[in-house]
This record gives C-alpha cells, sequence and structure tokens, in this order.
C-alpha cells in the first residue's frame, strides 16, 4: 500500500516528505496547517483530480506555495530570469506484483521504486512566449499558469491513465459531499441488484398510475379548464398541466432516500454526515484501496462518532485509512500510535508511546489530548481549583492577559494522569509546565517525574511537606484576615477556615481570582508562570 509522499511546492509545503502507515493514520494540526492539503495531494497523486474535475481544468497560479511563487517573482524584480517554478506530488508503493509495473526511478530520489510522479511543470513548447512575456517583468504578477503542463507518471517514465491506475481512492469531506435528487446510489444499488424484472415493472407500473391519478383530481381538472380558457392566442390546442409519464421522468429521477420517515435532506446534520461517509464507502468499496476522509466528526456527538467510527474500521477492514481530524474522541478512539502531527511544514508521530499510555487515552477518550498536542505550549494542573489560581497568577505577572491569549493552554489534567501527558509531550518536544501538589513527600514527586524534566518539561511544587495541597499553601502565604475578607467569611481560627476551604474548593478559587484584595499566590505557581 501506501507508504510515503513527497510534496513540492504544492500549497502550504515547499518540501514536505511524510511516512505513511499501511493502515490507518490519523493527520492533526492546527487551522491552515496543511492537513487536507496532504489528503488532497494524495488523491491528486491516485487520480490526477482535483475539486472532482481532472485538474488540467482546475490550473491556478494559486496551486503553487506562497514562498516559492514570492521566490520567483522577487528574483524577476531583481532583474534575472529565473527557472519557472513546478509542483510535483510522488505517492511510494509497497513491494507489490500488480503494480511492478509502476517501478522505476522517475523519481526526486533517483532510487528505484515503485510509485506514481505528478507534475506540473513549465512546457517548453511555450519557451518562445514566456521569453516574449519576460520583456515586461514588471507585469508579471502570479505564475503564468497558461505555460504549464500536467503530466502523471509511474516511475517507470510512462504516462498513467484511469483506465491505467491500478489503485483507487476515495475522498470524502463530509462538507462537500452532495446527494443529487433523486434515488441516492446505494437505494438504486438495492432496486438493481435485489429486485426482479417483474418487481421492477410493478414498480414503475405502480408509479405511473399515481401520476395518472393527478389529472383525475378535481382541483386539478378546475384549475385545467382555468388554464385553457385563457389560452388566448398561444395556441388552438387544448392547453393543460400534468405530469410527465414519458419514460425519461421515470420513478428512479423522483424516489428519494427516508430516513424515520423525513426525506434525507431534512434529517439531522450527524445523520446526514454519516449517511454521507457510508454512502460514499458503499459506493465505492470494491474499487477503492486507499480511503481518505476529512473531519469525520462533523456535527456527531460522541456515541454517534463511536458508532461511525465502528463503521468505517468494518468497511475498510483490508483499506488503508487516512484521516484528517480536530476531534479528541476520533483520535484517542483509533489510536494515538497512528497520530501523525503537522505544526511548521513537518510532522511527528506518536507511534513510541508507552502501550499502556496508548490504552489509557483509548479508554478515556472524553480528554481533551487534542488541547495538548495543537498548543503552542501547556501548563498542566490538577483541578479547576489549581487551573484557576494558575490563570490568576499569570495575569498578574503578564498584563492582565491570560495564558491562552499568548498561545498557552491551561489544561487540568487529575494528578496519575499528568505521566500519560507528558509521554505525548516529550516525543513530540511540546513546552509543557507542571503545576503540582507535594502530597506531603516532595522526594517522591521529583524521582516520579525524573525521567520527564528536560529543556522542555519543567515541574514546579513546593518542598514544605506540612503543606501538602493547593488550600494549606495559600494559607501558610496568607493571613486570615486577608482570606476572610475575599471569601466573605468570618472564622477566627486557622483550622475552621482551612477545613472551610477544603471543602469548598472551586467556590474559593473563583473568589481569589475575581478578587481585587491583593494577597500571596504560592511561590511554586509564580516561578510557574514566569
Amino acid at each position: 500500500m501506501l507508504n510515503r509522499i513527497i510534496i513540492h511546492n504544492y500549497r502550504l509545503f515547499q518540501d514536505f516528505d511524510l511516512s505513511l502507515d499501511k493502515k490507518l493514520n490519523i493527520i492533526v494540526g492546527d487551522n491552515e496547517t496543511g492537513k487536507s492539503t496532504i489528503l488532497e495531494a494524495i488523491n491528486i497523486g491516485l487520480t490526477k483530480k482535483l475539486n472532482g474535475r481532472f485538474i488540467e481544468n482546475e490550473l491556478s497560479p494559486h496551486l503553487f506555495n506562497n514562498k516559492t511563487v514570492e521566490n520567483y517573482l522577487s528574483a524577476l524584480k531583481s532583474g534575472n530570469n529565473p527557472i519557472l517554478p513546478n509542483i510535483f506530488i510522488e505517492l511510494y508503493f509497497d513491494e507489490l506484483p500488480a503494480l511492478n509495473f509502476l517501478r522505476g526511478t522517475n523519481n526526486s530520489l533517483r532510487e528505484d521504486q515503485v510509485g506514481i510522479r505528478f507534475s506540473i511543470a513549465f512546457n517548453e513548447d511555450f519557451k518562445e512566449e514566456y521569453e516574449k512575456l519576460l520583456e515586461d517583468k514588471d507585469n508579471i504578477k502570479l505564475i503564468p499558469i497558461e505555460y504549464y503542463k500536467v503530466n502523471w507518471q509511474g516511475f517507470d517514465g510512462n504516462q498513467l491513465t484511469t483506465r491505467r491506475m491500478p489503485i483507487g481512492a476515495s475522498f470524502i469531506d463530509t462538507t462537500t459531499i452532495r446527494l443529487q435528487s433523486g434515488t441516492d446510489y446505494y437505494l438504486q444499488n438495492i432496486i438493481n441488484d435485489d429486485l426482479d424484472v417483474k418487481e421492477r415493472v410493478e414498480l414503475t407500473v405502480a408509479y405511473r398510475k399515481l401520476k395518472e391519478r393527478f389529472s383525475e383530481e378535481e382541483s386539478i381538472k378546475k384549475i385545467n379548464n382555468k388554464i385553457d380558457e385563457k389560452k388566448a392566442s398561444l395556441t388552438d390546442k387544448k392547453l393543460s398541466i400534468a405530469i410527465d409519464v414519458s419514460q425519461k421522468a421515470s420513478w428512479e429521477t423522483h424516489i428519494v432516500p427516508h430516513v424515520d420517515e423525513l426525506p434525507f435532506q431534512l434529517s439531522g446534520k450527524g445523520e446526514q454526515n454519516s449517511l454521507k461517509i457510508m454512502l460514499a464507502l458503499e459506493r465505492k468499496a470494491n474499487e477503492t484501496h486507499v480511503v481518505l476522509i476529512e473531519e469525520p466528526e462533523n456535527h456527531q456527538s460522541f456515541a454517534s462518532m463511536n458508532m461511525l467510527l465502528r463503521k468505517i474500521k468494518e468497511k475498510c477492514n483490508d483499506k488503508q485509512i487516512i484521516i484528517a481530524t480536530h476531534s479528541s474522541f476520533v483520535l484517542n478512539k483509533l489510536g494515538l500510535d497512528k497520530l501523525i502531527l503537522i505544526r511548521n511544514g513537518q510532522y511527528a508521530r506518536l507511534e513510541q508511546l508507552p502501550k499502556d499510555t496508548q490504552n489509557y487515552f483509548k479508554k478515556l477518550s472524553g480528554y481533551d489530548t487534542l488541547r495538548l498536542i495543537l498548543a503552542k505550549a501547556a501548563i498542566l494542573v490538577e483541578g479547576p481549583s489549581d487551573e484557576l489560581l494558575v490563570q490568576k497568577a499569570y495575569r498578574k505577572k503578564h498584563g492582565d492577559k491570560l495564558p491562552i491569549e499568548n498561545g498557552i493552554d491551561v489544561i487540568s489534567v487529575r494528578g496519575l494522569s499528568f505521566k500519560r501527558f507528558l509521554d505525548i509531550a516529550k516525543e513530540l518536544n511540546i513546552q509543557v509546565t507542571v503545576v503540582t501538589d507535594n502530597d506531603g513527600d516532595h522526594d517522591k514527586v521529583n524521582d516520579g517525574y525524573k525521567d520527564y524534566v528536560s529543556s522542555t518539561i519543567k515541574i514546579f511544587f513546593d518542598k514544605d511537606n506540612a503543606a501538602r495541597t493547593l488550600e494549606p499553601q495559600i494559607m501558610k502565604c496568607n493571613n486570615r484576615e486577608t482570606l476572610n475578607s475575599i471569601y466573605g467569611t468570618k472564622y477566627e481560627d486557622s483550622e475552621s477556615l482551612g477545613n472551610y476551604m477544603a471543602q469548598n474548593k472551586t467556590e474559593c478559587a473563583l473568589k481569589l481570582f475575581d478578587t481585587d484584595i491583593d494577597f500571596i499566590i504560592p511561590q511554586y505557581i509564580q516561578n510557574a508562570v514566569q
């Protein structure tokens, strides 16, 4: 199956080289990082199509990487005659007898491999026209795409055709799939495959009778009489309205699928998207080897998404699946080991994660792992109270700005889960700060995190074992009068105040976050937000 893709000068990627798993690949990344571009590039390489049309009909200067275009135009302004940039997409395949005819060295690596090379390059037949264009360089604002040609070849150097292409692809985007009016493909297949000739004739006759009865309705007769009376000079013949009963207007174009007695187009968005995906897979199941799915989570609840993922895996059991998603649920459910994180034109994987960490996130799929994966930097805390104090400390330190305003996500993670998240951060080299309690044994905390501390992972806690958690830490830094003023309480001894804080953790933290009264935040938290 497809094991590697190389993209050169296409959209966001100047030079991008990605290895692929033969079964499942989950591509995640922030907006505008190129997730969709990768799916699009694979589809172009396998089908020579963009937006459902052969790419010759979709050629545009805007297909070229912006930086590449800027370099070309800059060279022109400097008085040079730069070589026109080209685009190429190369797909590399596993060794399979059916694909051996694609073997050759017609690739950027100059290696003897099995694969496909798609390119958009300058057509030398237009050399004279291009040289004439260069006489007025100041007016060249875009790549002159009119002088380009498309090549679709195997690594053997021979041109490919759709008939000769042995690998089929399904590109499923739930935001763009449209089911035409009338019967959808799946319903049509049921009718064609499961109804015999007699049943099909009976269906046609019943439909024709239904249309013929339309003209027999009294209300329609009255309308036709009125139309015929007012035909004036239009025609000497009788004029009326009726349903077309000719062969071209047969039942196939008017029967529509219903879901729980509602026309498909009026059913819920989640139901529509699930059906769109499954119908698209059903339609191309026999001819598809690579399935590309864009954001399957659209309009799906967790329960619906779980069912849809199970159906996708069952339907595509013998196919290679490549999914682009923003959903932690999709990511966790299908497996973090299949993650491909796209960031700054590069990618990283989580396939080296410990097995117990992978299993942990699969079971607890509600955890928002993508918040960590996509964050510029993150602060991990033990719960809502710690999160509020960290936010308060950060705001005091950084000019009334919250961490998220600087791209730093504060994520509440239950204590025993810290290391699971740090396994991800370590593998992807994400800047992470951990703020944790010492739980009465700071040496144990030191030992527990010693394998994680690095230039990108920092652990902050207080060494006073007597102040085990956040509330005692706050009391250690502030006098009772200050805390009573903030909480609106009147406790006269520290023990009673401490009990109140322990029993109302989140409420007390909210009051600390909102107060204008000056108080001292524990030093280890201040250190964490420097």
